[in-house]
């Protein structure tokens, strides 16, 4: 079944995407939640033409985004947790975390935007940064013991 997504959702697509999914997952969840509408001829005109009115708004966000990743740069994320005598943390690195970080340096990135893999030790880790559809930008971080 074609859907129009409303939102961006994980895993699935980006706002204005026609995606295809089982119906029921459509029907159940999607469309009830207000997250898609079905892809019907007349819909499809409709976001046709809103894509075309907001192509120019569409740009300025994305090079809104490019200037976001190139502040960013190589900047390197400290992140102090408490640790064990092997080197292992207590917990996980959680992306509210390096949003935190983030956000002390000035830069106000959504926690549900920040991909991480599963950081269980001290060392030096890379998250990916959501900052628009075509837009994606890595971020070192360091884990370090507490004191």
């Amino acid at each position: 079944m074609e859907i129009i997504l409303k939102t961006d959702i994980v895993g699935l697509g980006y706002k204005n995407d026609v995606v295809v999914v089982k119906p029921g997952y459509a029907r159940n969840y999607l469309i009830p939640q207000g997250f898609a509408q079905l892809a019907t001829a007349s819909n499809r005109k409709v976001l046709a033409e809103n894509l075309k009115q907001a192509a120019h708004k569409a740009e300025k966000i994305k090079n809104e985004a490019l200037a976001i990743a190139e502040a960013i740069g190589d900047m390197v994320i400290t992140i102090a947790m408490k640790t064990g005598e092997s080197g292992r943390i207590f917990g996980r690195v959680t992306n509210t975390q390096v949003s935190d970080a983030l956000k002390e340096k000035g830069f106000e990135i959504d926690r549900k935007k920040i991909a991480l893999e599963d950081i269980k030790n001290i060392g030096d880790y890379t998250a990916t940064v959501d900052l628009h559809k075509e837009v994606k930008h890595k971020v070192a971080i360091k884990v370090v013991a507490e004191e």
